[in-house]
């Protein structure tokens, strides 16, 4: 199937490993160029030279930092020529109860999470521009099933990250007349460094598999590859969703 992303330019938030790398990797098999970000050079780099030096570019840079949208958006026009969409992903923000978490990490966890995530979608939105007849331009959110069924001991994605959905949402609304899409992924217990972290032992991995409907975690494989299905021309008239990537967890339909 041919997804019609040859030559389409994405950039993608905490895309030096984890989800975003695995998209970044998914974009790139399928002929997109992308803009990877992360914290550090040297993960950064790395992604870079596997992905492909001709196929990608990267910028070191926060999410929190104002000024790292703009330097993404900016490496994409000057290095590829062109901007047809992001996929915005952010580190899962501290463990903690609703309680027992300061303030100060709510504070943080709000800046990078929620605001730097609203920064950087209206910034793409607008650097888009107009979508020509028979094109295509789509924004994801990477966000988490804590969206639909928070998650024990994680109050800050518990807080945040709804608010990020109904975000997109009405993002999507106001953006539909201008052909640019908005979609959220909400991905469960897929085996990312920050997985193997929350579940460090193979007794927890296996406990969190059994209370999953396919009975086993997911690779970041599974998740690029409907990531960039939903930032791909091919799901042209997909917009206002949350996706779960979840194996089943979320008993909703």
């Amino acid at each position: 199937m041919d997804l019609g992303l040859r030559d389409r330019v994405y950039v993608l938030t905490g895309a030096s490993r984890g989800l975003g790398y695995a998209t970044a990797e998914a974009l790139v098999r399928d002929g997109a160029r992308v803009v990877v970000s992360g914290r550090t050079a040297e993960t950064v780099a790395a992604a870079v030279a596997a992905l492909g030096e001709e196929h990608a570019a990267g910028v070191t840079g926060d999410l929190g930092d104002p000024d790292t949208g703009a330097r993404l958006v900016t490496a994409a026009r000057e290095r590829f020529g062109r901007l047809d969409g992001a996929l915005i992903s952010v580190g899962g923000p501290p463990r903690g109860t609703a309680t027992g978490t300061s303030e100060e990490d709510w504070l943080a966890a709000f800046r990078t999470v929620f605001l730097g995530t609203v920064r950087l979608a209206r910034l793409v939105a607008g650097s888009i521009g107009g979508v020509a007849e028979g094109e295509d331009a789509a924004i994801g959110l990477v966000l988490s099933t804590s969206v639909r069924v928070p998650l024990g001991g994680l109050a800050i994605s518990n807080g945040l990250r709804p608010g990020l959905a109904g975000f997109a949402k009405d993002l999507a609304t106001e953006l539909g007349p201008r052909g640019i899409r908005v979609v959220s992924l909400l991905p469960g217990r897929i085996l990312t460094d920050r997985n193997r972290e929350l579940l460090p032992t193979p007794a927890d991995r296996s406990a969190a598999a059994a209370a999953i409907p396919l009975r086993r975690l997911g690779d970041p494989g599974e998740f690029g590859r409907v990531a960039a299905f939903l930032l791909s021309p091919a799901a042209g008239y997909v917009t206002g969703v949350a996706v779960p990537v979840d194996g089943g967890v979320i008993s909703a339909f």
